[in-house]
């Protein structure tokens, strides 16, 4: 091997080195997170999936909404309920109001953008529902637009955020629910709200079909 190669070769194996290092550093960031969060975040939990679960037993439904990984995770969470979690049980009302590309693009193409989501809380949701307002930030404007409507109607809020919550905060109240996840990191917060969701889905179905305890 040339020496140009091997000087190729040992600077490969150098930034493999510094690769896995930063992929560990990732996983023990992350799980340090969930860790120390769980001390906080198991009350808020513990809430929303009580709040959610009367909802859907006295004939509600959950709407669900946020932008870019959030719009994912609303997505996420009504494929839970509306078709299956963990265990064989009916299925559950819940709308992703993240899905209809008709719908958002007209909205924001007649109105605004901070309007794709109240637009359809006032068209879809009714007293009793349950709005789930996702946003790492906490300062989603078009969250913020359908938290609002959501209070007009007489919807309880579960607030999923970060970094302290953002404007998201203020807006709520005391029979509301704030998940906040204790960290600045997009990426971090983001995988404690994949956890959150998780566990709302297995409450849920804990308190309406008697899951097995974990």
């Amino acid at each position: 091997m040339s020496s140009e190669g091997r000087i190729h070769a040992v600077g490969h194996t150098e930034q493999n080195a510094a690769l896995a290092s930063r992929v560990a550093a990732q996983f023990a960031e992350s799980a340090k997170l969930k860790l120390d969060a769980s001390q906080v975040l198991v009350g808020p939990l513990t809430r929303a999936g009580i709040l959610m679960a009367e909802a859907l037993r006295q004939g509600g439904k959950v709407l669900a909404c946020g932008n870019g990984g959030s719009a994912a995770d609303a997505q996420h969470f009504a494929a839970e309920l509306v078709n299956r979690f963990e265990m064989e049980r009916p299925p559950l009302a819940a709308v992703a109001l993240t899905t209809d590309t008709s719908t958002l693009t007209s909205i924001a193409n007649d109105y605004a953008y901070a309007q794709i989501f109240s637009k359809q809380v006032r068209a879809l949701g009714r007293r009793g529902d349950v709005l789930l307002a996702i946003s790492t930030s906490g300062n989603s404007a078009n969250v913020i637009e359908a938290m609002s409507t959501a209070r007009e109607l007489g919807l309880r809020i579960v607030a999923l955020t970060g970094n302290g919550g953002g404007k998201m905060a203020a807006l709520l109240r005391a029979e509301d629910v704030h998940i906040c996840v204790p960290h600045k990191t997009t990426a971090r917060i983001q995988e404690v709200h994949l956890l959150a969701l998780h566990c709302m889905c297995d409450g849920i179905d804990f308190q309406l079909f008697g899951a097995k305890p974990r």
